[in-house]
């Protein structure tokens, strides 16, 4: 039996999320859409669900409805911009 190894969904500090939102412009990487006009979020580009990780280069700002779309599966408009 193979064994798979999945991350576990943690919560992003506040630090964390205010870097992902500073370097992403806050904009939304989906639409580019901006705040106040959307409300921002912090999502994983490879889902944990897809076995992504917690790491910051797997993090990236979405507005709540792209974030909606996108759910928890690869969609090849969504993908990691960064490789820190």
């Amino acid at each position: 039996m193979m064994e798979t190894r999945t991350s576990q969904r943690i919560f992003i500090p506040a630090s964390v999320r205010e870097y992902v939102f500073q370097r992403d412009g806050f904009r939304c990487r989906g639409c580019g859409k901006s705040s106040p006009e959307v409300q921002l979020q912090i999502d994983h580009i490879l889902p944990i669900a897809q076995g992504g990780s917690n790491d910051i280069s797997n993090l990236q700002t979405l507005c709540k409805t792209c974030n909606r779309r996108k759910k928890d599966r690869r969609d090849p408009r969504f993908r990691r911009h960064f490789d820190l």
